[in-house]
């Protein structure tokens, strides 16, 4: 869960002990596509939370290409960045 007042940091060190484990190279390029971006940690880390559930794994490219999207389109909550990724498809239906 993505708090808004959040460091990127710490989502990073909650993500790890959930089991995900990101190399000092993906850190790296988490933390440049951020500020390559201009986006807060609050939509760097719902870029990666969408990105873990679209492509079940982290994908650099998909990351700062979605964290792009959400800059984008002014994206500022998390309801907005789910939205946004249901009318591009890339979520999966929910069943009810």
């Amino acid at each position: 869960m993505i708090g808004r007042n959040d460091q990127l940091g710490n989502y990073l060190l909650r993500l790890e002990e959930k089991g995900f484990k990101f190399g000092e190279d993906i850190i790296i390029f988490i933390y440049f596509g951020k500020q390559s971006t201009g986006s807060s940690d609050y939509l760097a880390a719902l870029s990666i939370e969408l990105t873990l559930k679209c492509q079940k794994r982290f994908d650099p490219s998909f990351y700062l290409s979605f964290l792009e999207r959400l800059q984008a389109h002014k994206i500022t909550t998390k309801k907005q960045a789910y939205a946004l990724a249901n009318q591009l498809g890339l979520l999966a239906v929910q069943e009810t």
